[in-house]
């Protein structure tokens, strides 16, 4: 699998340098009305014609050059990185310098991630959670929803009890879902299941991020522009994909880091 990467790294730089019950099925009534009534069924969400898997498989890799444009309180910073992911929570992230090779590495799998920078010396191992990603990138995002967002999927809220209900809003279908913890979000597609907007809110209804997704071609089911705002106002992150590309899933091993023999792994739990 090291060599896999190792081909994807050097085309890049060679480019770039117990029962849960789901209410989740939407009836329209035929009426000229912008908002419509919904009826509400026990069917499966995954079984719903609502329901969006984006535009990556599960048994899908998707490698791509990630133009990454961050603003936080301390600036904007522009960045570049080799970025491989898997549904649900299989991420590989390089940052690549103008010059030299990367010097930070992030492994992550539904079991742990791990990150290193080789200047420092420093090899980091842990749980895959928004607190522990936060300690090295200016955002608090588990590695499922960063996933889910880079791959058009809305996150789950990850709970079993959610309630949904489902509107036509002129050309896109509006999705909200609640759990008995109060989280909730607001998600807009279109007809043809792309993903347009996001709006995820905490226990207390207070807004924690929107994502918003841009298309050049009204038939390009990959967003040119993944955009995310937090709630605080300053804090945004946009994302350009370009080398993009998606093959089956053989080898997993490439999410995961190998602490180097003369390196002690630092807990971060």
């Amino acid at each position: 699998m090291k060599l896999y990467f190792q081909r994807f790294l050097f085309r890049i730089l060679k480019i770039s340098f117990s029962h849960a019950k789901i209410l989740f099925l939407l009836t329209f009534l035929v009426c000229g009305c912008p908002l419509q009534t919904v009826v509400n069924h026990d069917y499966p969400l995954e079984k719903n014609p609502a329901s969006n898997t984006g535009f990556v498989a599960e048994n899908e890799v998707l490698s791509a050059i990630a133009q990454i444009d961050i603003i936080t309180s301390d600036g904007y910073f522009p960045a570049k990185a080799a970025l491989i992911i898997k549904k649900p929570s299989y991420l590989r992230l390089e940052m690549l310098p103008i010059i030299g090779t990367p010097d930070f590495f992030l492994a992550a799998s539904p079991e742990k991630m791990s990150i290193f920078i080789p200047s420092k010396g420093k090899f980091y191992c842990g749980k895959p959670t928004g607190a522990n990603l936060k300690k090295f990138l200016p955002w608090k995002f588990d590695i499922e929803d960063i996933v889910m967002i880079f791959t058009g999927t809305y996150p789950s809220l990850k709970e079993n009890d959610i309630s949904y209900q489902s509107y036509r809003e002129k050309n896109s279908i509006r999705m909200e879902m609640k759990a008995r913890s109060g989280c909730s979000q607001i998600v807009w597609q279109r007809e043809d299941n792309r993903l347009l907007k996001i709006v995820r809110n905490d226990e207390s209804g207070k807004e924690v991020y929107t994502v918003e997704y841009i298309y050049d071609d009204a038939k390009n089911s990959i967003p040119e522009k993944i955009i995310i705002n937090m709630s605080e106002g300053i804090t945004s992150l946009s994302v350009k994909f370009s080398d993009l590309k998606i093959e089956k899933a053989t080898d997993l091993s490439m999410f995961d880091l190998a602490v180097p023999s003369d390196i002690d792994a630092i807990p971060l739990d």
